[in-house]
């Protein structure tokens, strides 16, 4: 079970959503896709279209072809309870934990009853936590804040807290897509020292930018829409990654734990390297040919690679010394060219 403490590097989460379309195939499809890029885990939302809806609920954008209203198109999401116990396992097979956002009661006993690793409590329905989450069950639990202000989201930590499951709050803007000016990383800050709890961010501005910028300061829940491609039809596609961006944030994630987990002793690390500092690095060579016996002078001496002889930093102790043996410009001074 997810603690959200158990990754030694940040858990990525492909939000799906709806890119699905209704079509079962498809969101299979985005299971192997997710795991192929590098996801922790897989995000669906759970709509029953009678349990969440009337028929009066307008469209956010209206988008669809073929839905006359909106509670037509939700009712179009629809899975069977089989269909979605077979993306559950299927996402276990994957190694991908599985996340849905429940948008009612009987969505969250269908959850459940399938075993879902992750309940997530969308933006829109944060001010009903209370009476959202459920009393016996102690799955880990993720909290979007994306139309909450600071005491509507102190309300939702204590809530959380009241819970039996461990918990984490991401910083959200619910603006499809989301401008970097309102992406909010201070806000991710501000929340981390203000409920220390595990804090992430759930990013719709439909580039990787705001996810490398969280994992580079160290937030370790990252959510992001994922697409097949900008092409693609839905009322996400603009807020979505690919899932080639997608797995550049992945190997960014996976790059920065490389570096976070082995520090560097500069010394010991400089030690193995002296092979390589001899090419790169210089020693002294004259700019003319002496013979044996001539006295070393300044104007005489001059830097060329490699740096196999007298180090070039040894000029000012060479100045004044005699040759033992006649040298050229094209090749450097050795110790035993010098008394």
């Amino acid at each position: 079970m997810a603690t959200f403490n158990g990754f030694d590097s940040a858990m990525l989460i492909a939000e799906i959503a709806q890119a699905h379309d209704g079509s079962l195939g498809t969101a299979h499809a985005y299971v192997d896709a997710a795991a192929d890029a590098g996801a922790d885990a897989i995000k669906f939302q759970m709509h029953i279209a009678e349990a969440e809806s009337t028929k009066d609920e307008p469209w956010r954008t209206r988008f669809s072809y073929q839905d006359e209203t909106r509670f037509d198109y939700w009712r179009r999401m629809e899975f069977t309870r089989e269909q979605w116990q077979g993306l559950r396992d299927h996402a276990g097979e994957r190694g991908l934990l599985f996340v849905v956002s429940p948008f009612s009661h009987s969505a969250i006993d269908l959850m459940v009853d399938i075993g879902v690793d992750i309940l997530k409590i969308a933006s829109g329905e944060a001010l009903a936590i209370t009476s959202l989450l459920p009393n016996d069950v102690s799955l880990p639990i993720i909290a979007s804040t994306g139309m909450s202000q600071w005491r509507e989201i102190d309300a939702t930590i204590e809530a959380l807290r009241a819970s039996t499951g461990a918990f984490a709050l991401l910083q959200c803007t619910s603006q499809y897509p989301t401008p970097y000016d309102r992406v909010g990383l201070n806000v991710m800050e501000d929340m981390r020292e203000r409920y220390d709890c595990p804090v992430g961010l759930s990013d719709h501005s439909g580039t990787p930018y705001p996810a490398l910028a969280a994992l580079a300061r160290g937030f370790g829940l990252i959510e992001v829409h994922v697409t097949f491609d900008r092409r693609m039809f839905g009322p996400d596609v603009s807020s979505s990654l690919t899932l080639d961006e997608f797995a550049l944030v992945a190997q960014a994630r996976d790059a920065f734990r490389a570096m976070d987990q082995a520090p560097v002793d500069k010394d010991a690390m400089a030690g193995t390297l002296q092979d390589l500092r001899g090419m790169f690095s210089k020693s002294l060579a004259v700019t003319q040919p002496l013979k044996a016996g001539d006295i070393l002078e300044r104007d005489t001496l001059t830097f060329k690679k490699p740096g196999t002889g007298i180090p070039a930093s040894e000029r000012d102790n060479v100045v004044g010394r005699r040759l033992k043996n006649a040298v050229e410009p094209d090749s450097v001074l050795t110790w035993s060219d010098v008394e």
